[in-house]
Order: structure tokens, then sequence, then C-alpha cells
């Protein structure tokens, strides 16, 4: 068989759901598993953490250069944490013959302190099951990195059988230091995964990764096994990414994360905070969301801690819309990159209540301006109350069976701040 056929079954039968932007070399991935086309890549991602916050595996399906438009929550999601494996499946093509740039995707993988696999012709099946345990094991999205010549190689059709796990969330009473902390603690350990893993074969030099041949066979590219650091001779597809990261350590061991308590106090809205009742009335009804980065992220700690997770700008809408079905966002990061999202979300039809807080401000980076969302979102029919309309509130906070957006309007206190609260 093929190694695009065997990629393929392997991901219909390991993940409950995949998404994809359609790109070389991965067009025909995507269209044989018959994923979801999403309006981008970050979107993509994003609905992939939705599904995991609900116990579903998801797989994303995109090419070399998609990976920079979903950067921020990839990043995001290694201190966020995750419970179903999410695995990022991307096609790079080394010789740029479909694509702007010859990106190697497998950098990604030290910036993001992620997994990152890249199968040969005997491990096409079980790197995919392998990735999405490690997902799980260390709770942060999985890369399986491909290339034209795996795709279309001749390999072995080896099933494995499905094992899923249950990663975690990052703990709601760590700080964000906290959240760094476990999450690199976690990263640490992964060495030992890649030194343990049976995906990896030592058979003398060269050594060969991915399509490339080689005695030796070298699948967990990130982190590399340290077996790896005396091999000589590496045969890759792409940069020299395996070869100039051999003998790589993993981070010093650090304290146990912070905990708010031991720092000694949380924070949360300011203490005039227009936008108090309408969280008052979203804590009274119990409303679990997905917060996003600004003020918004205040809905995870106390005395409100509705929110599940964040994983940053932008990226509550999409999240939301596979998981809680309310997404509270900031004006700001609708407009920043929040757009994209709201569109695929209105045009698939999914159950989303879309809170936007509207104080036409960057309250969290030092009140600077910020533009009116409103005219952006006429085509979304929003409703738009005042942050003090109690009653116009207590009838839209709810969550129907078809996309909403709520704008609601406040004006932030002249020279306010966000209120610390001493334990």
């Amino acid at each position: 068989m093929k190694g695009i056929d065997v990629i393929t079954e392997a991901l219909l039968a390991c993940t409950d759901r995949q998404y994809t932007v359609p790109g070389f070399p991965v067009t025909d991935l995507g269209a044989r598993t018959l994923a979801e086309m999403v309006i981008n890549e970050k979107t993509a991602l994003e609905y992939a953490l939705g599904d995991s916050l609900e116990g579903r595996r998801a797989a994303v399906i995109i090419k070399n250069v998609g990976v920079n438009a979903c950067a921020d929550p990839l990043l995001q999601a290694a201190a966020q944490g995750l419970i179903g494996g999410v695995l990022l499946v991307t096609g790079d093509d080394p010789e740029a013959l479909g694509s702007q740039t010859a990106q190697d995707s497998r950098y990604y993988g030290e910036l993001a302190e992620l997994p990152v696999i890249e199968p040969d012709a005997f491990t096409c099946y079980a790197g995919v099951e392998a990735a999405l345990e490690a997902s799980e094991q260390f709770s942060r999205v999985a890369m399986l990195r491909l290339t034209p010549g795996i795709l279309e190689a001749d390999v072995e059709h080896i099933p494995v059988p499905r094992y899923p796990g249950k990663g975690r969330l990052s703990d709601r009473s760590w700080t964000m230091n906290g959240r760094i902390t476990a999450a690199t603690e976690l990263y640490r350990t992964l060495f030992d995964w890649s030194n343990d893993s049976a995906l990896n074969q030592w058979k003398g030099e060269p050594a060969g990764v991915g399509a490339a041949p080689g005695k030796t066979r070298i699948v967990t590219v990130h982190p590399l096994p340290s077996q790896a650091a005396p091999v000589k001779e590496v045969h890759e597809i792409g940069r020299t990414f395996v070869r100039d990261h051999r003998g790589l350590q993993p981070p010093v061991p650090r304290q146990n994360p912070q905990v708010m308590k031991d720092r000694g106090f949380y924070r949360t809205f300011c203490k005039d905070c227009p936008f108090k009742p309408m969280m008052n009335h979203l804590k009274e009804r119990g409303m679990s969301m997905i917060c996003d980065a600004g003020c918004s992220i205040l809905g995870m700690t106390p005395p409100y801690e509705l929110g599940i997770a964040s994983y940053g700008m932008g990226s509550s809408i999409a999240v939301a819309a596979r998981s809680t079905r309310v997404a509270l966002i900031g004006d700001y990061a609708m407009l920043h990159s929040g757009l994209n999202a709201l569109i695929d979300v209105y045009e698939k039809r999914l159950p989303l209540l879309c809170i936007v807080m509207n104080n036409n401000c960057t309250a969290m980076t030092g009140k600077q301006s910020s533009y009116d969302p409103v005219p952006y979102l006429r085509w979304a029919n929003p409703v738009v109350c005042r942050a003090d309309d109690e009653e116009a509130l207590k009838n839209e906070l709810v969550v129907m069976d078809t996309p909403r957006t709520l704008v609601v309007k406040g004006t932030c206190p002249e020279g306010s701040s966000h209120e610390t609260v001493k334990y």
C-alpha cells in the first residue's frame, strides 16, 4: 500500500474528527479522510482543541506554511493543556514543488515543545496512534510530519490498536508562571518517551528519517532520542534538523508550580467594571465558557471561575463552538483574530453564544483605544445591549441551536485597574 493509504486508514481509525485546509502535499489526504474544510488553519486547530475538551480526538491536516497561521493556539495549548489527543498533520514540501517556501515544520516542535513523529515505511499507522497517545500523555498538540516521499512510497500496512488516554488541563489554582512550570516539567519527561519509543530502530550507520534511506530508523524526531547523539551519518528530507539536534538535553527540573494562594493574591475585574452584572448573570446560571485573551480571561479566576480554558487571542469562538458553546471575547481580540472563526461558525450554523465585551479599549495593555466591532459584525446581525441593562442581559444570555452574537457595551471607569484580591 502507499503511504497515503495507510495514513488515511490510521487517521480514520484513531481520531474522531478531522479538519483540513487544502494544500500540497496533503490535499488528497484531507479529501480521503473526508476532513471538514475550515476557513483557515488557526480556526481548524481551535475546533480540534474544542473537540479535545469534550474528550474527542481530532486531526488537523495542513501544509507546512499553514502551521504559521495556527502558531498562537499551538504554543498556548502546551501551557493550557488538553483532554483528548490533538494531532497536527503537517505536509512539508522540501523541494517547494507546490509551495512558496521549503519550510521544515519540525522546528515548531522545538519552539512549542511538542512531540514530533516522522513515520517511515514501517510506522505509518503506528506513528499516528503513537502521536495521539503522546498528545494525551503530555497534554499538548502532537505533530506528524509528512513529505511527498512518504506519502507516495510503498509502505507496510501494519494496523495497531487504538489506546485513547486522557490529558489534563492546567490547574486553575496555578498562576501563569505555575502553568509554564508544569508544562515545562511535562516537556522534560518527553525526552524519556522518545528514548524508549519502539518506533525507532537502531541498526548501525547510516540513519534514515522518514522516506530517506538508512539502516537505523529515527521516527521520534523531537525530542530526539539520546541514542541518536553518536550517529555520524544522517539522511533526512528537508533541513538538517535531526543532524543539528543530536544531543539536545531536557530542561533542568523546576520547582513545584506556583499557585495563587502561595503567591498571596489573584486578579479579577476592576472594582467598578461595567461588565460585572453580565458576569454575575453568567455565574448564577453556571454557564461554562471558553475565555479569550484580554479581560475575558478573568472569567477563569475567582470569584467567577467559569472559564474552562483559554488558547490565545481570538481563539475562544472556534474552541467554544466545539465544546461549551459559550465564548467570551473582547472587542479588540474579536477584530484581531476572531472574525475568521466567527464567519466559519455562522456558515456552518454551529450552536454558539459569542459574547463580545465592547469597551472600545485594550484594557489589559494600557487602555489604548480600539475600533468599535459593531460595524464589522453587521453581517452577523448582532444583538447590542448596554452592560447595565440587566433585563436585556437576562433575556439574551442564552444558548440556542444556531450561532448568536451578543455585543455588550460598557465604559471602563477613568483610572480603574484590575482588582488584586488577597487570600
